[in-house]
Order: structure tokens, then sequence, then C-alpha cells
């Protein structure tokens, strides 16, 4: 099923199913998820995808990007990056749910999918440091306060919305996180 859904995101499935196929290892896969995304840069359309893989024992996260030739690569060419995390060094599995039109008197009911979706999950691989000039309550004070800050560890996040990728790819990323959930809150 993990090729098959490779292969239906037609983005160089056999660069990218190579790569997936040597992180994985072996191992059975317990779940996955594939997400094919195009970004715009200025003039021009880049392509990339993301594979998720969820074995019994790791969290495996493929990125393959593609680049136009250059100095070193006359060609153009796809460079896939994998990593490998058991699940024991799972810190947090985030999912954020948007939902339109939320209140009841607005057709919302409850059971039904969300706009959107956000998955994020940390290892404490990467993490993020937001800081800005502190200040206090006082209008008119002068006074050097220091600096806030915010530390944000994120190593993966993922998003997926109905309206560009379709209902399933939202119902596919809450089933990955919801077993990968299960998964890491084992012993």
């Amino acid at each position: 099923m993990l090729r098959a859904a490779i292969d239906a995101a037609g983005y160089y499935p056999e660069a990218v199913a190579e790569g997936v196929e040597a992180a994985v290892a072996g191992e059975q896969v317990v779940q996955h998820l594939v997400h094919h995304e195009p970004t715009f840069d200025h003039d021009e359309v880049r392509r990339h995808v993301t594979v998720v893989v969820l074995t019994p024992t790791r969290l495996v996260v493929a990125h393959t990007d593609e680049h136009p030739p250059d100095d070193l690569l006359p060609a153009p060419y796809t460079a896939t990056t994998t990593e490998s995390v058991t699940l024991a060094s799972v810190r947090s599995v985030v999912v954020q749910r948007m939902v339109a039109h939320p209140a009841p008197d607005a057709g919302h009911t409850g059971g039904g999918l969300p706009s959107e979706a956000v998955l994020t999950v940390a290892w404490g691989a990467i993490r993020r440091i937001d800081m800005e000039p502190a200040q206090c309550a006082d209008p008119d004070c002068e006074a050097d306060h220091g600096y806030a800050g915010t530390l944000t560890a994120d190593d993966f996040s993922i998003r997926v919305s109905a309206a560009a990728d379709g209902a399933d790819a939202v119902q596919r990323l809450l089933d990955f996180a919801r077993v990968l959930s299960e998964s890491s809150a084992r012993p």
C-alpha cells in the first residue's frame, strides 16, 4: 500500500520509493502518509513530496525536492532526505484541526471532517527560538528589560486542506496522527 501511495502521488516514484525503502530497512509498515505539495517560488513551480512511515519501532520521515541544473549537476535532479526516529524519542504529537463555521446554528453538528489539519511531531532534534525585547506595563518606561522568548520544538510539520488536497487527504492525516499518538504513548 505504501508503494501504491507513492506511485499515485506521481512525483518521481522510483527515486522517492528508493529513499523510503532504504530508511524503512525492511521493517513492517504500520501506517503511512504521502503528501505531494507544489510550491510557488517567484516565477516557477517547485514540487516536493513528504512520506511519513510508522513502523513498530520507528517514525521515518522522507522528504524529496526537485532541483534545476546547477554548477555541480548539469541536469535536473531530486534530493531525498530521510530521518528515522525511535518511537520512544517522540516527545509530542500535536494535531491542529480547522473547522469552518463551527457554530451549531451554522450547520456544524460534529463528526465531520475539519477543513484543514496540521500534524506536528517533536522529538527534540530541532528547536526554534523566537526572541523579542521584553517590556513592562508602564508605557513611559525606558528601562532595558532584556529579552523574552519562546522555545518551540517542531521537528516535523505537515499541513493538508480539503480545498487543496481533498477530504481524503485530511482523513489520512488524521488517521496517521491517531495511530502515531497511540504508538508513541506505549512504553
